[in-house]
Parts: structure tokens; sequence; C-alpha cells
């Protein structure tokens, strides 16, 4: 279990707990405060953030720019990969691939998975991403590749 899933797990019981672990989230990965990921989902195999429609994050037509939702969808797969990742391994991002499908008109819901055998497949592991509209649209689809090794 990694310090960042079991933040996650003591975090989450309190009230406003997803709240206050996604405050937490945005410390550990700066980068990410531009999108204000809302964590709702962590665990094994399966992570969800929400971003926000709001003007930050726009593009010059007013919806959700591309670059925020890659960023939405990147901040799941690290959750997903930090529920995931088996002891005394480490992993990191190799390469993104996505598919832009429909405007981002609204809040959208950014979703990693991947199954046992995907990590079976290590050192190479695909993470399926999906940004998804309020009304259930799929926006963007794709595939983060990650590179799992032993540490040391």
């Amino acid at each position: 279990m990694t310090s960042t899933f079991d933040l996650y797990t003591r975090v989450r019981a309190l009230p406003l707990g997803d709240r206050l672990f996604s405050l937490a989230f945005g410390l550990k990965a700066p980068y990410f405060r531009t999108i204000r990921p809302r964590v709702t989902l962590m665990r094994e195999h399966e992570a969800e953030v929400v971003v926000r429609k709001r003007w930050g994050v726009h593009n010059h037509i007013g919806t959700v720019h591309a670059i925020a939702v890659c960023n939405g969808l990147e901040a799941a797969m690290g959750l997903l990969a930090e529920a995931t990742v088996p002891a005394g391994h480490r992993w990191l991002p190799k390469g993104m691939e996505v598919e832009y499908l429909a405007k981002s008109t609204s809040d959208l819901v950014c979703r990693a998975e991947t199954t046992e055998e995907d990590w079976a497949g290590a050192p190479d592991v695909p993470v399926v991403v999906t940004a998804t509209r309020d009304d259930g649209t799929v926006v963007v689809r794709g595939r983060i590749h990650l590179w799992v090794t032993p540490v040391g």
C-alpha cells in the first residue's frame, strides 16, 4: 500500500474526506491544482476525479480545454497506479494516446481502469481512461501506458 493510498483510505472516512484528500493530492502533485480535481474514487484498478467546467479551464469556445481534460485523465491514472502498484515496485507514465470525441460542455468525470491481466504484463501496463460529460457522453477516451519496475 502506497502512502497516497493509505492517506486516501484514512481521510475518506472523515466528514468531507474526499474534499480534504483532493486538497492534499493537489499539494503532493501541484500541477494538478490547475484543474482542481475532486477525487471521488481511488481503489485497486480504478480511480475517478471530477474536473469542473469553470472559467480557468475553458478554451476559446468556452468548453473544457483538451489539455485540462488530459490532466484530469492523468490524475485519475496516477491515483489508480498508487492504489494498484505492487509492493516493492514503482511506476512512471510512459505515453498517452487520446481521442477527442465530443465537446466538453459540462463538468467531467475522468476515469482510469485496469485489470489484473494488465498488471501481469508489467513492465508495460496499459491504463484505459475516459472523460464523460454530465449527460453520459464520453468526450475523450484513450490509454496511458505505465512503466512498472522493481524499486532499486
